[in-house]
Parts: structure tokens; C-alpha cells; sequence
């Protein structure tokens, strides 16, 4: 019997991700709109620090690279905090910015340099955007002067989106990626996906994957084969297609 020639499987290839992150490109709506406010009050802020808080992926980056531009602020990394002193990283810029400090706070070597870096920057008139998941207020530090302080300093939360900033957060993450949706996508995704940006960003990612490997465009099968695959379940109130 002469065997069967397996099918090739197609690799898609993996093009950048344009992600837009001006300040015209993020979406207000009423669970981040006195994120935005925070930020649009700079540099009148009645602290050093501002914290920036939310879930994964629900745009506090977004939102510090609008800050970032405005203040014309520098990048520290989180690391940075344990491989110099606070000397060093205030010389980076005039103002400055840490996305994802959470994992550093409750490390005594962090924090020191956080408490001296905060001190050089009030004495100075500079201010500083942190970006966290958790609040300051549900965070446990190492040194007790440096919560007092931070849990002192005003904190701004991102909430989960409502169903109007939901739909346009869609469209910006399929448009990134350089994919027109139309509007029977959006009203088969609203009542089947997980109400998190993460979970959107995600679907969003495997269908554009899936869709090159098929080399199809998005349409709602596809859709349907990234939601069963990210959120591990038949979606809810199939349609006949």
C-alpha cells in the first residue's frame, strides 16, 4: 500500500505588533477615565509619585508612554532599583517612569532606593509615575517610612471595561495588528468573551495566529477557534454560521 503524503503544516510567521500609544489612541471610558484625569493634571500633582494601578494588560502602559511624552520623563527599569543608587537613577531624567513596580515592593534593597530616590525628587520638585497591579494601600513593604509615604501619594485605579470601551478596545488591539473587524465579529465576541483585558488580548493574538496559519481572514470561525482555545470551553449560544 502506498502511503499517504502528510500534509505540510503551515508556520506562520510572526510580524511586529504596531502597537499605537499616542494620546489620542487610548480609549476613555468610565472605568479609566480618572486615570486619565491623573494624568492630565501634571504637573500640578500634590505628590512626588503618582501610582498607576490595574490589572494585566488593561492599558496602564499605554497610559505611562502618554505620560512619558508629555512630561518627556525616563525609563527606569524595575531592576534598576537593586543595581544602582538612587543618585544614579535620578540623573537619568528630570522626571522619571517605572512600569511594573509590584514585584520589587516588599525587597528591602528596592525599597531603600526607592525611599531615597522619592526623597531626591521631592526636594527637587521632580515627579515620578509607578505603575502596579495591586494599589499601595493592599501592598506589604519592607520599610515602614516608604509605605507611609507611598500609601500617602495618590494612587489611580483602571477598572474592568464597560461593554462601550470593551468594543473599541477590540477594534484598537485588532488594528494594531493591522485587521479590520466588522461588526458581526463584535456582537459574537461581546457575550462570549472574559470580561478582562488580558483575556482580550489574548484571543485577540491567537486569532491573528490562526488566521495566518490558515492564511484566511479573521471571520468568526476563526474567532471561535481562539476563544476555545484561550478560555478552554465551547463559547456560550452557538450560532449556525
Amino acid at each position: 500500500m502506498q502511503a499517504v503524503p502528510k500534509t505540510p503544516t503551515q508556520i506562520p510567521l510572526e510580524f511586529p505588533v504596531r502597537e499605537a500609544l499616542a494620546r489620542e489612541d487610548f480609549m476613555i471610558g468610565d472605568s479609566n477615565k480618572d486615570a486619565v484625569s491623573w494624568i492630565d493634571q501634571w504637573p500640578n500633582w500634590p505628590a512626588p509619585v503618582l501610582f498607576l494601578c490595574g490589572p494585566a494588560a488593561s492599558g496602564k502602559s499605554h497610559l505611562a508612554a502618554v505620560w512619558q511624552n508629555k512630561s518627556k520623563a525616563a525609563t527606569l527599569k524595575p531592576q534598576d532599583l537593586i543595581e544602582n543608587e538612587a543618585e544614579l537613577l535620578s540623573s537619568a531624567g528630570h522626571h522619571l517612569v517605572i512600569d511594573g513596580i509590584d514585584p520589587w515592593l516588599g525587597d528591602r534593597a528596592a525599597e531603600t532606593t526607592l525611599f531615597h530616590l522619592y526623597n531626591i525628587l521631592k526636594e527637587e520638585r521632580r515627579t515620578m509615575l509607578l505603575t502596579s497591579r495591586a494599589a499601595p494601600s493592599r501592598i506589604e513593604f519592607a520599610i515602614a517610612d516608604l509605605a507611609s509615604r507611598f500609601r500617602a501619594a495618590p494612587a489611580t485605579t483602571i477598572k474592568s471595561p464597560d461593554d462601550t470601551l470593551l468594543q473599541n478596545i477590540i477594534v484598537k488591539m485588532f488594528s494594531d495588528r493591522q485587521i479590520q473587524i466588522n461588526e458581526d465579529i463584535l456582537k459574537y465576541l461581546m457575550p462570549r468573551i472574559e470580561r478582562s483585558f488580558k483575556s482580550i488580548g489574548d484571543i485577540v493574538a491567537k486569532a491573528d495566529a490562526l488566521a495566518m496559519s490558515k492564511h484566511r481572514p479573521v471571520t468568526i470561525p476563526i474567532i471561535r477557534d481562539a476563544l476555545i482555545a484561550v478560555q478552554g470551553e465551547q463559547p456560550a449560544q452557538p450560532e449556525v454560521l
